[in-house]
């Protein structure tokens, strides 16, 4: 056994791929298809037969149930007309005038019948007759009078036995009485109260035949439907709608060998005596099995060729998806070896292939991050950074006003020459320790507490160029001393007011220097009491410093503004606050969480 099985496989595995799809295709795919085709055939003729055998059940039943309901809401509505005591008492009153009847008309009678045809739509008009003669005939309140005697409907009634009638009949349209057309009544006499008998009255609800004949022509699909009264007289039918006809009703069919036509469907309307009799007949349209039959056929064959077609189009994209697949790993196999890790970039699928295509991408992706994005990539993009950094803060440092030195060592000149050197010599100590600390600043950040005696001493020696032209003032808080902060961060603002602010003016000047904690952010600003300048001038100014590129007046509040964005991001708020003829304010704020304070820089060290 084992010998055979052994055998039958290596039979098997020696077929080449081609053969062993082609027969997997001619007797896994087209003979199983051929063989359902046939079985699925047999079985859903059957299965339609029985299926069209219910939906013609179900059609005459629904059509059977909305006719009675038509039927038998007009019966409940007479009911409840010829119940109402209050209209006997009104229709058996004899009234003075006509407007005395029209007086109860409009007090009790306009709408104690007219209300129930809402409620009931396939009531078409609901009329009550009485010989009272003191009632003005109109609407829906009419004297019985020869004409009606004479009516059709009259004669029916009085030829009937039963308490209620259901009538059908033809008469003269009530809207044109000219065109004689067909109707369909509830007939019932008012003697429910034996007292209010002084008159007769007598009551004629109108069914909508329109109502009907939607019911019929809806079910048109399944059945030619037949509604036939108690004298096998056709009411209505659509094909020829209502019959309307000079000639008279005439018979559906053989009504005796009903039964032995099977194309025929009847059924009582209902149990109830005004509708003994009646039935609705349903004849089955020839063409509708033979048709359905056609298109399961059609539909069936349809999907047999599909079927075909898509299973033969399948086997050839899956012997060339294998072949295709296989040589691209190969091809790509062999990139990697060169250190080319390219992936592959196909629909992979997700058989067995696809997933080792898919562990190929993704292994060849891993290495070839680690390779390039761990080491290279973020080696050389921190290298770059650092040098980007430090190159834009040697820049932005080294762009002090260089007129500022030649201007003090002028003014010392002129004094020293003038006062014999008597009053320069604190001066030049400010002058030296100033020059002193820039040269020795090496760190980026400093304390703030530094950052305000550079300042000082910068404000000195302008204080000393200037003499009385203007005073400064720190309003510094203790605490915020010594927080660390970029380098060169105040003085061009101080400078910046000086030049541009203080000297414009010809009274005496006022710089404020301020910093202090406001809502978990270090504020500090600048402020002077000079020219100020224009809302235009402002956004002009706001709009340059935010520019790579800049050049004028604006380098100094463009240096600050560059090395706190260097250091905070966007975290940081800048900005430029003045009026013109009242002096300019320039501030930022960089909250607290990203500063460091000079104690805990050492307890780090």
């Amino acid at each position: 056994m084992r010998t055979k099985t052994f055998r039958l496989r290596k039979i098997v595995n020696d077929i080449p791929i081609n053969f062993k799809f082609i027969l997997i295709y001619l007797l896994g795919v087209l003979l199983p298809i051929a063989v359902i085709h046939l079985i699925f055939m047999d079985r859903m003729s059957e299965l339609i037969k029985q299926r069209e055998e219910q939906n013609l059940e179900v059609s005459l039943e629904r059509a059977r149930k909305d006719i009675h309901d038509f039927v038998d809401g007009g019966v409940a509505v007479s009911h409840a007309l010829k119940t109402d005591k209050a209209l006997y008492e009104m229709l058996d009153r004899t009234y003075a005038n006509p407007l005395d009847f029209y007086e109860t008309f409009d007090e009790q009678l306009r709408n104690r019948v007219s209300s129930y045809i809402p409620v009931n739509n396939q009531i078409l008009r609901i009329g009550i007759y009485t010989d009272n003669p003191t009632i003005v005939s109109g609407g829906n309140y009419r004297i019985i009078n020869d004409q009606v005697k004479n009516s059709e409907w009259y004669k029916l009634w009085e030829h009937s036995n039963e308490p209620v009638l259901v009538a059908a009949y033809r008469a003269a349209d009530e809207t044109n009485p000219s065109v004689i057309a067909p109707y369909l009544s509830v007939i019932e006499k008012m003697d429910y109260y034996n007292y209010y008998d002084r008159f007769e009255k007598l009551l004629r609800i109108d069914i909508d035949l329109r109502k009907i004949y939607d019911v019929i022509i809806r079910e048109r699909d399944y059945l030619n439907l037949y509604l036939v009264n108690e004298k096998n007289e056709i009411i209505m039918s659509a094909d020829s709608g209502y019959q309307n006809e000079d000639s008279g009703a005439y018979a559906v069919f053989n009504l005796s060998g009903i039964e032995k036509n099977k194309d025929a469907h009847v059924v009582s309307i209902g149990t109830a005596k005004y509708v003994k009799g009646w039935k609705l007949v349903g004849m089955t349209r020839g063409t509708r099995v033979s048709q359905a039959m056609r298109d399961m056929q059609w539909s069936v064959g349809l999907l047999a060729a599909v079927i075909t077609l898509f299973t033969s189009v399948f086997i050839y994209i899956m012997l060339r998806s294998y072949n295709y697949r296989v040589k691209r790993l190969s091809r790509h196999m062999h990139k990697v070896t060169n250190e080319k890790f390219e992936l592959i970039r196909m629909d992979e699928g997700k058989d067995e292939i696809g997933e080792l295509i898919r562990n190929f991408n993704m292994m060849t992706s891993r290495i070839n991050s680690l390779i390039n994005n761990v080491y290279k990539l973020e080696i050389q993009k921190k290298s770059l950074e650092m040098e980007q950094v430090r190159a834009e803060l040697n820049f932005l440092q080294s762009q002090m006003n260089p007129h500022f030195l030649f201007n003090t060592l002028n003014a010392i000149l002129v004094v020293c020459t003038k006062y014999e050197y008597s009053e320069v010599t604190d001066i030049i100590k400010s002058l030296s320790k100033l020059l002193r600390r820039l040269l020795g600043w090496k760190e980026d950040l400093v304390t703030l507490e530094e950052e305000i005696r550079f300042t000082e001493m910068y404000l000195k020696i302008e204080k000393f160029r200037f003499r009385d032209k203007f005073e400064y003032v720190f309003d510094v808080d203790e605490q915020v001393l010594g927080y660390k902060i970029p380098k060169m961060s105040i003085q061009p603002l101080v400078e910046n007011a000086c030049k541009h602010g203080i000297q414009a003016v010809d009274g005496q000047g006022l710089i404020t220097v301020s910093a202090r904690i406001e809502e978990e952010r270090l504020c500090v600003s600048v402020s002077d009491n000079g020219k100020g300048i224009t809302a235009e001038k402002r956004n002009e100014i706001m709009k340059a410093v935010q520019i790579e590129n800049v050049s004028g007046n604006s380098i100094g509040i463009r240096n600050v503004y560059r090395r706190l964005e260097l250091y905070y991001n966007d975290l940081v708020r800048f900005d430029i606050q003045s009026k013109w003829q009242e002096g300019t304010l320039v501030l930022f704020e960089i909250p607290m969480k990203l500063l460091n304070r000079q104690n805990e820089h050492a307890e780090g060290e």
